[in-house]
């Protein structure tokens, strides 16, 4: 693979080179060292000497694109923004659903393999320098690229020599393979590597959801620590065999890690430069209505001749320039494209959410319905909502994850995974928004409760008694439970009452101690386990006799009183004396 990987560096060496020195001067032109956070930067990750290639890659070393990050902050202004068409000045927006995959592909792999510490700017680094971002968040609703991006054919011509191993299933071409998709996979490594990152039940290079989790899952292999400069230069490394894509993904890195921001998706900056030096040999999306024969790979045609180019002696002279058929100076009128769904929502609506309560630990039995629509309130099938649980609770989705991206239906209508609640209590916020669009969101209200217990009971039906100032022997078990289930983690409190018409905690009779060995009668703070079991500690009895009352109480009601009873031990009679015989 290295002399395959060779072979491409020769063809395209100058625009390599040239990336090189814009590298080196960047470095110099930017501080240098260990960033406000502490992470080495760019300019500081030499690789380490035992970082080295691995036998394959994810991209099989196809070509990339070059341009560099500006040195401009990174932050976001609202005078700038991308030029006409997409293009223009590198910044730092990404396309809404893009952005969107990377950050639920991190959070999918920091459950699944936390020891990787993937940070979903390594995503966004990747999927610039290999397709622009998706082509600038061209992607339909479900994450999928609107056209294919086709890497070249790798047929040794100046590349990689990889042949067909997918027959054309993925990039269409039977002959050689091609990477394929945003993150730019060849099918001979999607084989094996590809994820169904957004629950369609299919793995899709094309869908960056996909994509993404599959690039993540990738990089997190050999149980690689992404926060080790060193097995961090590895996993770049093994997705494509250069050192200047290593230097140039890290420059990305830390250029999103100071700051990104989302931006409509189609509307992201389109990079200009690439590695091979070659516009048909890039990452392009592919034309609809024309064919790439099996085999064959488009190569950039002869380079148009200039009006005033003189011809070569004996060819007649020189061109005479034919006169613009514009005015000079008159702006190009852009393409015109239709809108896509997303473009044509105006505003959000509730699709008949009913009042959402759970008690803490449980899931919501209710799920949050939102319907996308147009000013005209027509319903807008085929757009990204995206639910985002704000505020300080532990409450997530199921799963664990606190954002989930869901896409309407023909009705237009998107339901959200079932919450699940945590065990901190009060109001939630979920705040539905769509994703590429500045329309304004819409707030949920779903209230956790206290865990509670509606139904009491003893476990046992031994008598509890005892002597004055002596020791109950058997202690008081209940079972809590909730509409015939389970009731676990409730809250109770135990008391000592007077009697069963007066709750005032009595000042006489059993008592329990504290740990301190005094003596108590009321107990709260007591919770039941995980098979809503509570067994109450020792009771004690003082020199009164008589009957007693003790009182638990939860919250839903659960209530249960036991009698006490505390007897001096009775005496038996003296058996009569004999009568003395006569």
């Amino acid at each position: 693979m290295a002399a395959q990987f060779g072979r491409r560096l020769r063809k395209g060496a100058a625009t390599t080179a040239v990336a090189a020195v814009a590298v080196a001067a960047l470095s110099a032109s930017q501080a240098p060292g260990v960033n406000d956070h502490g992470r080495q930067t760019a300019a500081d990750a030499t690789p380490s000497p035992e970082a080295s290639a691995s036998d394959g890659s994810a991209t099989g070393n196809s070509p990339y694109y070059t341009d560099l990050p500006p040195l401009k902050s990174p932050n976001p202004s609202p005078s700038t923004g991308p030029a006409p068409g997409g293009t223009g000045t590198t910044e730092s927006g990404i396309p809404a659903t893009v952005l969107d995959a990377y950050k639920k592909a991190e959070t999918t792999l920091r459950e699944a393999k936390p020891g990787c510490n993937l940070p979903w700017q390594l995503l966004a680094a990747i999927g610039r320098v290999e397709s622009g971002q998706a082509r600038g968040g061209r992607v339909d609703a479900d994450g999928t690229t609107i056209k294919k991006i086709l890497g070249p054919q790798l047929d040794g011509n100046g590349f990689a020599l990889i042949k067909d191993t997918d027959d054309g299933a993925y990039d269409g071409n039977s002959s050689y393979d091609q990477a394929v998709g945003p993150m730019q996979f060849i099918p001979s490594t999607w084989a094996w590597a590809g994820r169904d990152g957004n629950g369609d039940g299919k793995k899709d290079p094309n869908n960056i959801y996909d994509a993404a989790l599959a690039a993540g899952h990738y990089l997190c292999r050999n149980n690689w620590d992404l926060s080790q400069q060193s097995e961090l230069d590895r996993a770049i490394l093994s997705y494509n065999n250069s050192r200047d894509y290593l230097n140039l993904v890290m420059r990305w890195l830390e250029y999103y890690r100071k700051g990104a921001h989302e931006v409509p998706d189609g509307t992201g900056t389109l990079p200009d430069n690439r590695s091979d030096d070659g516009a048909g040999a890039s990452p392009t999306p592919t034309v609809p209505g024309a064919t790439t024969p099996a085999g064959s790979t488009p190569r950039p045609g002869p380079k148009p001749e200039k009006p005033d180019t003189p011809h070569k002696p004996g060819g007649g002279g020189t061109t005479t320039p034919k006169p613009p058929t514009t005015p000079p100076g008159t702006p190009s009128t852009p393409p015109t494209t239709p809108p896509t769904p997303t473009d044509t929502v105006d505003h959000l609506e509730d699709a008949g959410t009913a009042k959402l309560s759970a008690m803490a630990g449980d899931a919501f039995g209710r799920r949050i319905s939102t319907r996308a629509e147009t000013e005209a309130g027509k319903a807008v099938a085929k757009v990204r909502v995206r639910f985002t649980i704000v505020g300080d609770t532990d409450t997530t989705f199921t799963g664990g994850e606190d954002v989930a991206t869901v896409a309407t239906n023909s009705s237009g209508v998107a339901v959200a995974p079932a919450l699940q609640a945590g065990e901190k209590t009060g109001t939630v916020t979920v705040r539905a928004t769509v994703v590429g669009r500045a329309v304004p969101g819409l707030d949920y209200k779903a209230t956790v409760t206290e865990r509670a217990a509606d139904t009491l009971a003893r476990t046992g039906d031994a008598a509890l008694t005892c002597a004055p100032g002596g020791t109950f022997a058997n202690q008081v078990e209940l079972k809590a439970t909730y509409q015939g289930a389970v009731a676990d983690g409730v809250a109770a409190t135990a008391t000592l009452v007077k009697s069963a018409d007066d709750p005032t905690v009595t000042d006489k009779g059993p008592y329990f101690k504290d740990a301190d060995g005094k003596t108590v009668r009321t107990l709260s703070g007591l919770k039941t386990d995980a098979k809503g079991l509570l067994k109450l500690p020792k009771l004690y009895a003082d020199d009164t006799t008589g009957t007693f009352l003790l009182r638990v109480t939860t919250a839903g009601g659960g209530t249960l009183t036991v009698e006490l009873t505390v007897a001096a031990a009775e005496t038996s009679s003296p058996s009569p004396s004999a009568e003395p015989s006569a």
